[in-house]
C-alpha cells in the first residue's frame, strides 16, 4: 500500500494509479517468465531482450551516482508510469523536465504491439524548445534496491532508453531523479515517423498488455485529470481518432 501521505500534494489521483500488486507491468521473476513465454510464441529470438547481467549493471551504475543524503529514489513518470508505476512509492508529485519533448518514438513488438505489426511507446526526444509535464514518485531508501530492480526490468528490457539522474523541477522543490530519455541508436527508435504515420500505427496495433490506442487514451485521460496540456499529444489523439481500429 502505499504512504498515507503519498497523495498530500496529488489527491486527484487518489484510485487513478494501478497498485502495485495489480500491476502487469511488475516484472517479477514469474511475469517475465510470462513475457519469455509470449516472446517465443511470437516468434521473437531469444535475445529479445536485454541479458538480466547488463539490465543489473545498468541499474548499479546509475544508482551509484545518487548524491541525495536520504538515498531515496525519485522517478520521473511521463508515459505509462504515470498511471500504472508498478512500484512502491511514498510520495507523488508534478514535475516537470525542461529541454525534452514526450513522443511516441519507441517502437515495440510485444507490450503494445506484435512483430507483424510493431506499436510505439513513449520516450523523451531532446528538444530546447519544450518541457514535458509529468509526475515525480519518491521510492524511499528502504525499498530501492527491491522496486528499482522491477522497475529496471521493466523499462530497460529491451536497452531502448538512456536512464540517468537530472534535477528535476517540482513545485516543491528540485529534486535529482531518473529519467529514462531516447536512445537514438537502438533499433526500435523510431524518431523518424510523421505524425500520419505514428497515428496510423498507434490506431492498429495491439499486444500482449493491450492496444496502442488504449495506451493513448490513458495517457489523455491522466493530463486531463492532472490539468496538463501536451499539444502534440492532443494532436496526435486527434488524428488517431480519424481513423477506423483494425478488426
Amino acid at each position: 500500500m502505499p504512504h498515507p501521505n503519498a497523495f498530500l500534494h496529488l489527491p486527484e489521483l487518489q484510485g487513478r494509479l494501478t497498485p502495485a500488486h495489480a500491476s502487469g507491468l511488475r516484472l517479477t521473476d514469474e511475469a517475465l517468465a510470462e513475457w519469455d513465454a509470449q516472446a517465443r510464441n511470437q516468434g521473437l529470438p531469444a535475445h529479445w531482450r536485454l541479458p538480466d547481467s547488463e539490465v543489473e549493471r545498468s541499474r548499479r551504475d546509475v544508482l551509484a551516482t545518487i548524491t541525495t543524503q536520504s538515498l531515496d529514489l525519485w522517478v520521473f513518470a511521463y508515459g505509462s508510469l504515470m498511471w500504472n508505476p508498478g512500484f512502491h512509492f511514498d510520495e507523488v508529485r508534478r514535475a516537470h523536465l525542461p529541454g525534452y519533448a514526450r513522443r511516441f518514438a519507441l517502437g515495440t513488438t510485444i507490450g503494445r504491439g506484435t512483430p507483424d505489426c510493431p506499436g510505439l511507446v513513449l520516450t523523451l526526444e531532446p528538444d530546447a524548445s519544450q518541457t514535458c509535464e509529468g509526475l515525480a514518485f519518491r521510492i524511499p531508501a528502504p525499498l530501492v534496491g527491491a522496486e528499482s530492480r522491477l522497475l529496471w526490468r521493466r523499462e530497460m528490457i529491451a536497452g531502448a532508453y538512456c536512464p540517468a539522474l537530472l534535477p528535476l523541477p517540482t513545485p516543491q522543490g528540485t529534486v535529482q531523479a531518473l529519467v529514462l530519455v531516447a536512445n537514438p541508436r537502438h533499433p526500435l527508435h523510431r524518431g523518424d515517423l510523421s505524425m500520419q504515420a505514428t497515428a496510423a500505427t498507434i490506431a492498429r496495433a495491439c499486444g500482449r498488455i493491450g492496444s496502442n490506442r488504449d495506451y493513448l487514451d490513458q495517457l489523455v485521460r491522466q493530463l486531463e485529470v492532472l490539468g496538463m496540456e501536451d499539444g502534440y499529444v492532443d494532436a496526435l489523439h486527434a488524428l488517431v481518432a480519424l481513423i477506423e481500429p483494425s478488426p
